[in-house]
């Protein structure tokens, strides 16, 4: 803004005020509670049966499968594939942890 009034820079020249970020732009998010939570249920309870089952197409390699047995379950695309990728991260630590 240069106070010209033609160009591509045309217009009153201001000062940008910086936003707070609101508090609806945080929902969602993970705390570290709930994280710890949700450890500690896993670590107790395990998996479903499910979730057992999407495992074992994992790991003999049918990641489509995989994801349409997901998608079935869970009702959404995006959730069987985010239930697909934390299931491939399970079975990565569980080969690294051997």
């Amino acid at each position: 803004m240069t106070g010209v009034a033609i160009g591509l820079n045309k217009g009153h020249g201001i000062t940008k005020i910086e936003k707070k970020e609101r508090p609806s732009n945080r929902k969602g998010r993970l705390g570290k509670r709930t994280k710890l939570v949700r450890e500690v249920i896993r670590e107790v309870a395990g998996f479903a049966p499910y979730e057992r089952r999407l495992m074992e197409l994992l790991k003999v390699g049918k990641d489509k499968r995989a994801l349409k047995y997901a998608k079935r379950r869970l009702g959404t695309h995006i959730r069987a594939k985010r239930k697909r990728e934390e299931m491939q991260g399970v079975i990565r630590r569980m080969k690294a942890h051997k």
